[in-house]
C-alpha cells in the first residue's frame, strides 16, 4: 500500500506548471515538525522538507488560494517520475495529493 498524512506549512511558493500534454501541475514543498527529547530531556524540533505535487482538482484549488506558510492536511502517495533537463535525465520523488483540508 502507497499512502501518507503529512500535516504542515506550505514552505515555498506554489509553482504552476504545463506538461507537455498540456495539463496542469501545482508543485511546493511542504515542511512538517517533529518534537522530541534530547539528551538532557530539553524539547528539539526536527523539521522534514517534502516535495509534493497536485493535478486536476486539486490543483485549481491550490491556484487559487494556496500561499507560502498555509498550513495543510494532505492525504497522497509517493510518486517517482522522471523528466529531462538540459538532455540529462532526472528522477524526483514527490506526494502526489489525493485529497487535501486547509487547516
Amino acid at each position: 500500500m502507497n499512502h501518507i498524512n503529512l500535516i504542515g506549512k506550505v514552505a515555498s511558493k506554489i509553482k504552476e506548471k504545463k506538461q507537455q500534454d498540456g495539463k496542469e501541475i501545482i508543485q511546493f514543498t511542504l515542511k512538517t515538525s517533529e518534537q522530541y527529547l534530547d539528551k538532557e530531556g530539553n524539547t528539539r524540533i526536527k523539521n522534514h522538507w517534502h516535495r509534493v505535487a497536485a493535478w486536476g482538482k486539486w490543483a485549481k484549488v491550490l491556484k487559487e488560494l494556496g500561499r507560502e506558510g498555509m498550513e495543510l492536511a494532505i492525504e497522497g502517495k509517493l510518486v517517482s517520475r522522471f523528466f529531462y533537463q538540459e538532455g540529462k535525465k532526472q528522477f524526483v520523488s514527490e506526494v502526489e495529493i489525493n485529497d487535501l483540508i486547509i487547516v
